[in-house]
């Protein structure tokens, strides 16, 4: 039988949960980690749609220039406090999300900003539904959901703006 610490500690660096919700979703799960991280999405999932109607005031904006300063981008990522925009966790959320619209150019925030004639797929145009570039089994919208998981606030991007010479 494996540890129960170890398995603790595995799934705490995989998801970011706290200790003892950790400790009760391997009991659940019969110490089964795969089990436990998809348990613990699901309970994220329900954390942030619970906190979806929060005000969102506070926040970053963050740019990125690639190399050689040929393409770069902007985004706001806001957030209900102060203390959280300052964290590392919310910063590199922020900085990942700012990567993903300089590597995939989306021209739509969500699905329900494209217009209703639109033929392309959501998930290349819209940013909420592409592939995260850092885990392409994650979407951009559950990479944020994660995010509201840990912090324990309503996170949103709230716009983009992507640059290209000669565009």
């Amino acid at each position: 039988m494996p540890n129960p610490v170890a398995l603790i500690k595995e799934l705490r660096e995989r998801t970011g949960a706290g200790v003892m919700e950790c400790r009760n979703v391997l009991k659940e799960c019969g110490n089964d980690v795969e089990k436990a991280i998809v348990v613990l999405r699901e309970r994220g999932l329900a954390k942030a749609e619970k906190k979806a109607l929060r005000s969102t005031s506070q926040g970053v904006i963050e740019a990125y220039i690639h190399s050689g300063g040929r393409i770069g981008a902007m985004v706001e990522v806001d957030c209900e406090s102060d203390f959280v925009a300052r964290t590392e966790e919310f910063r590199e959320l922020a900085h990942d999300i700012v990567l993903q619209v300089t590597a995939t150019d989306p021209q739509f925030l969500s699905p329900d900003d494209m217009p209703p004639d639109t033929a392309r797929d959501p998930r290349e145009v819209c940013l909420l539904s592409q592939p995260f570039i850092k885990d392409e089994g994650k979407t951009v919208v559950e990479r944020v959901q994660d995010t509201i998981a840990r912090t324990g606030e309503n996170i949103r991007i709230k716009r983009f703006v992507r640059f290209q010479l000669g565009e």
